[in-house]
């Protein structure tokens, strides 16, 4: 009897040791890998349906994952989805420049720093932070990576630096280590790629935020293996920006650049995987606004698909911001699973802070997607806001009102996905309670830079 008695304790205190050790491995904080594409258009990838572009890993990471198929960048350009993804916040708050892309000749323009940020948050509740890439939210102190909860920082701070020289469209050397210019050798997606799995490999033992923010496809277009385009001392702010194709030869650059970009998902995930920290990590691939599909009249249907919605980069129709987002979580997200819950940018900032038991500030816009993620659960009904320039939009359900020119259009994308029918003569109190909605957004988010 005694031995069956020790027995039945044993088996109890190792039950006791496998139930704490689960529990514990529940409760850990999970990594938090962001990978976010530039310029990226909804249709360049195999899982959203492009015929052309081999984008094995990323598939891969679809079918393992969540897609959404109605996922929006908080505006159509670089700067303004940025701004957004870091602070959970409409990036019209911090002034009328982050409705466009930061330039270079007004250096004194950038992030507030007063502004909490995803990284400092998760900083401050024991993260390792690192972001490897284009920053595009400020050229001097006190707008530098740092000082938003970056512990390391190797990449880019202007929009679109030569893939190989490293030299912006001044002429000006621009690939940074923390704030001090630091060249480095190597085709752009692939240095940013080598020092992600580097900062991984350090910090496998803790709790870690990465973000990979990579300038592809971003012009200038240039495939790996190139020689370099820009030197220093040149000037670039003309279309010699765009790279040393001419018209007619920019297509296979762009598949190429695509192509580049998918294996370094692929070795980010396969560092994951060889490091053992894939139940522990959740990661986000998403692009920072739509594709283009023109520039200046030039390389007309040579760059960017955006499958079947209208418009391209810098233009609030679903072209320019619906994108690609795919979210990975072995065991918590269910693989293969796709979902038509609209979602923004700014939504990553409160739904990754919970999962690091870090609170979110009050003054945030977006909102939590765990329900979607985790319980297959929708999200509350709201209103979604775009505005660039003399564009602006706002969408409620299937309705979207389009205002360019202070002229206002309606469509329902339920019906009309490709934005090519005005239903506003026919819907008029639809069209007037989306027009007093987009009004009242616009005096809310005026309010808060005007009072900064």
């Amino acid at each position: 009897m005694k031995f069956r008695f020790a027995i039945r304790v044993a088996v109890c205190v190792v039950g006791l040791i496998i139930a704490g050790r689960s529990t514990a491995a529940e409760s850990r904080t999970p990594n938090i890998v962001v990978i976010l594409a530039d310029d990226l258009g909804y249709g360049d990838l195999g899982c959203y349906g492009h015929p052309v572009n081999r984008t094995p890993n990323i598939d891969q990471l679809a079918r393992e994952g969540m897609r959404f198929t109605d996922f929006h960048a908080n505006g159509p350009m670089c700067s303004p989805t940025r701004a957004a993804l870091l602070t959970g916040c409409y990036q019209n708050r911090f002034g009328i420049p982050f409705e466009s892309a930061l330039s270079a000749k007004s250096p004194a323009i950038g992030l507030p720093p007063a502004q909490p940020t995803l990284p400092k948050l998760l900083r401050d509740a024991g993260y390792a932070t690192a972001m490897y890439g284009k920053w595009h939210l400020g050229y001097r102190a006190p707008h530098l990576p740092g000082n938003f909860g970056f512990e390391d920082f190797r990449g880019l701070l202007t929009g679109d630096g030569d893939y190989i020289s490293h030299i912006d469209r001044s002429g000006n050397e621009d690939w940074y280590h923390n704030d001090t210019i630091t060249m480095e050798r190597g085709y752009t997606t692939e240095v940013i790629t080598q020092h992600s799995v580097a900062f991984m490999e350090r910090h496998r033992d803790r709790p870690f935020f990465l973000y990979v923010a990579h300038l592809a496809i971003h012009f200038p277009w240039q495939a790996p293996g190139e020689a370099a385009h820009r030197r220093a001392g040149t000037d670039y702010w003309n279309l010699k920006k765009l790279g040393p194709h001419p018209e007619g030869a920019v297509k296979p650059v762009v598949q190429a650049m695509v192509e580049s970009l998918d294996e370094s998902v692929g070795q980010i995930m396969r560092a994951i995987r060889r490091l053992g920290l894939a139940k522990d990590t959740l990661v986000f691939f998403l692009s920072d606004n739509g594709g283009y599909l023109s520039y200046d009249g030039q390389f007309q249907g040579e760059i960017s698909s955006n499958g079947p919605y209208r418009g391209e980069k810098t233009e609030v129709w679903e072209g320019g911001h619906r994108v690609p987002a795919i979210a990975w979580w072995p065991d918590r997200i269910p693989a293969g699973k796709t979902v038509d819950t609209p979602a923004m940018t700014m939504d990553l900032l409160p739904t990754l802070l919970p999962l690091a038991d870090a609170a979110v500030p009050a003054a945030v816009d977006g909102v939590e997607l765990s329900p979607t993620l985790f319980r297959d659960a929708p999200l509350p009904e709201r209103d979604l806001f775009w505005r660039m320039d003399d564009e602006k939009a706002v969408r409620r359900g299937s309705w979207k009102l389009v205002v360019r020119r202070d002229i206002a259009e309606l469509y329902d994308l339920a019906a009309d996905i490709g934005e090519t029918q005005d239903v506003a003569a026919a819907h008029p109190e639809t069209t007037a309670a989306l027009s007093a909605a987009l009004h009242e957004w616009e005096r809310d988010v005026d309010a808060s830079w005007q009072t900064r």
